[in-house]
């Protein structure tokens, strides 16, 4: 006698924002097959955010591709306001997006800094924003914010990143203050240094020695973390929290 494995997910919908490729398309994945609909956001590659699409599709999930730039208000709101027409629902909210311009601060430009911060903090202020009046009517959702442990130690060369991440930090904890009472958490997960396109061309002995796991990170496993606070009902309980995914390297 077989007995069929209720997903936890199952009749929910879930918005990734930079869910094309890297750790946002490994959180698609996650999120598709806890049973969630995906609406894959995406900036600048339909070819790559169709493909996350015909993938979840083909493994029996349901997914579409929507493209906003997140940093952009009205993208925000129209993007927000296509999925709750659409599906009626709005579940979960998982803030990835974002991009790096590294360089010293003295030579800095300043459309470098902003940006950045334009996208990897604002971007998920207005994201936020955007799902609250929903989930809130609902008074249910799980937003989950993809951080970095730069955040936490800063980086020689990362000034805008380290302070877009960890603007998100304090963004997450007081959002998570604001929307307890209707029953939606708020978290924030930590990536440490992850195969990634970001992190291809990082000299990886100084890194590998500081990760007392003696490794990189993948992006399944920061996925993972994503899909336990997402879908896990054992996390209904958790909130204003940063979960870091690191191997170690920043234990406080």
């Amino acid at each position: 006698m077989s007995m069929a494995i209720a997903l936890p997910l199952a009749g929910q919908v879930a918005l990734v924002t930079g869910a094309s490729r890297g750790i946002g398309a490994a959180i698609a994945r996650e999120l598709a097959g806890a049973g969630a609909t995906l609406v894959v956001n995406y900036a600048s590659s339909p070819e790559a955010a169709e493909a996350m699409v015909n993938e979840i599709q083909a493994a029996g999930g349901k997914a579409w591709a929507h493209r906003a730039n997140v940093a952009d208000e009205q993208q925000v709101e129209a993007m927000v306001k296509a999925v709750l027409e659409r599906e009626g629902r709005l579940d979960v909210l998982v803030n990835n997006a974002g991009i790096t311009r590294d360089g010293l601060l003295m030579r800095m430009k300043t459309a470098d800094w902003q940006s950045v911060i334009d996208l990897n903090l604002t971007g998920v202020f207005l994201c936020t924003r955007a799902v609250s009046r929903s989930m809130l009517k609902a008074r249910s959702g799980r937003i989950i914010n993809i951080t970095s442990v730069v955040a936490l130690f800063g980086n020689p060369g990362q000034a805008n990143y380290s302070a877009a991440k960890a603007g998100v930090i304090g963004l997450t904890r007081s959002t998570a203050a604001e929307f307890a009472s209707r029953g939606i958490t708020v978290n924030a997960v930590a990536p440490g240094f992850i195969d990634s396109d970001m992190t291809k061309d990082l000299d990886k002995e100084p890194i590998l020695k500081a990760i007392p796991l003696g490794r990189m990170g993948q992006s399944a496993e920061v996925a993972g973390a994503v899909r336990f606070l997402a879908a896990d009902p054992a996390a209904a309980y958790i909130t204003g929290q940063v979960l870091q995914v690191d191997g170690g390297m920043v234990m406080r």
